[in-house]
Parts: structure tokens; sequence; C-alpha cells
């Protein structure tokens, strides 16, 4: 079989069903976002200290950052770019970007509630669109046909390298079935099968969820990614945690694939 043949972008949205992967309501952002700002938007992380590195900012007046989170990449570039906006669906993120922007003085910066899938033709068309840490979406060529339209230079994206978030030791303790999230390779050969011709590079972030130095911090972890997780479920995970090194429970890093390219008209797109 041709690679033309396959319809990545099919396969992308079957690996969610075989993963049972549902959407995050905006209630679940809402309740991490203080978290997520103290742990992982710091300018020294190591993560957005490299994609910081690696974007080409030359001739970059605006940005249009989607799924922007508590403002982790918008403020990181607040001092350099002079228009920004920043988009999520989730309020209590936008709040804690809001206040992290006040305390920043970053007065050029704009909040806007907006989801992957509604209509985004009344938000402004920017130099360069930016979805870092956000790319795990219901459709992927949809999402990534978006970001293009909406970028007048060049897109960044990243994307998870390893299929899944919580490794599969652990959720076979839990006694579920392994979830295998479709990785960056579906999203470079949807990018292909689209007529763009992106680059890729690789960042070694930090991982957020690496102190399980508690079983309360363990549990919380998992739940973070796995979801609730039931009384039998729970009492199975901890007699399998108390027989673990803890320190050896999650790797000190999570890598990404940084996807990039140079954006091209809509008329272009296959």
């Amino acid at each position: 079989m041709l690679i033309d043949d396959i319809d990545f972008a099919d396969l992308y949205r079957q690996q969610l069903l075989q993963a049972k992967r549902t959407e995050k309501t905006p209630d679940h952002w809402d309740k991490r976002a203080e978290k997520m700002a103290e742990n992982c938007a710091s300018p020294t992380d190591t993560y957005l200290q490299q994609l910081m590195e690696k974007m080409d900012l030359q001739g970059v007046n605006s940005l249009f950052d989607m799924g922007c989170g508590p403002g982790t990449v918008s403020l990181a570039l607040a001092g350099k770019i002079p228009h920004i906006c920043g988009v999520d669906y989730s309020p209590g993120m936008l709040r804690v970007a809001a206040r992290r922007a006040t305390e920043q003085r970053a007065t050029h910066v704009h909040w806007v509630q907006r989801a992957w899938e509604e209509d985004w033709s009344d938000l402004p068309r920017c130099d360069i669109a930016v979805a870092s840490r956000s790319t795990l979406v219901a459709d992927m060529r949809q999402a990534m046909t978006k970001l293009n339209n909406q970028a007048r230079l060049r897109v960044y994206t990243t994307h998870l390298v390893s299929s899944s978030f919580v490794s599969p030791t652990i959720q076979r303790a839990l006694g579920r079935e392994v979830i295998e999230l479709p990785n960056y390779i579906y999203a470079l050969n949807v990018l292909y099968q689209m007529g763009i011709c992106a680059h890729v590079d690789f960042i070694r972030g930090q991982n957020c969820q690496q102190d399980n130095s508690t079983w309360e911090r363990f549990a919380e972890n998992v739940r973070w990614s796995m979801g609730d997780i039931s009384d039998e479920e729970r009492e199975r995970l901890y007699r399998w945690y108390q027989q673990q090194d803890a320190s050896a429970l999650a790797p000190a890093s999570r890598d990404w694939a940084l996807i990039w390219w140079d954006s091209i008209p809509q008329k272009a797109l296959k």
C-alpha cells in the first residue's frame, strides 16, 4: 500500500477511539490552572526555554496562541511581540493568564475563550500561530488547517513523542487496559497529506508529574492523567505503590516533538 492511500486523519481518530480518549471539560482544566501556572509556566522551565530558542521571531509582530493555558507561551514572548492573542476554552486558565499578565504589566496581551472546534472567523490573523502541548484534539486535520490559516508566516505545534501520559505498567497496576494515544507521527503525516512539508525537532521538557514521593502525590498524578479512579482501583494501585521505588515511578523528562512549517495559502491546501 502506498502512503498516499492511507488516511492518516482517519487513523488518528480511530486511535483516539481505541484509547477511549474523551474530551476533558473546561471545568477539568479550571481546577488545574493555578497548579499549571506554578509548575509549567515559569520562565526557567526547560521545555519553555527550549521552545523559545527554536522559534524564529524574525519579522514577527503578532502571535496567536491556541490552548494558551495560564499564558505560558504568550507571557514568555510578551516582551518580544507587540500584539498577542491567547486563546483557551477554560475560563479558569484565562483568569490565571490575565492575572499573570497584569502582574507583568503585559497590557498588549488579549485573552479569548474559544475551543478548537468552534468558529475562529472573528479572531485575529497573526504572523505566527502556536499550539504548545495542546494538540491532542478530536480532529487533527481540522486543527492543523485552522492554525495554518490563522498564521501569515509560520506555525509551531508540539505533540507527544510517547504514546501515553502514564506508563503502561501503572495502567496495568490499576487493572485497566493500556491506553496508547496517537503521537506526533500522526500529525506529521496529516500535514504531509495536506500538502505541508513540515519540519520536526524535539524538546526534552521537565516532567511536571515527576514528584511521586508520597502516596497522595502519586495518586493525584495518576488522577490528573487517567481521570477518576474507583475505590477498587485505588486500593489495587496503593498495594502496587507500596512495593515500588517512588523515585523511579516517573521519568525526569517528558519529550515533545516540535512540528513547524511556513504557512501556505488556504487554497493551496489539499
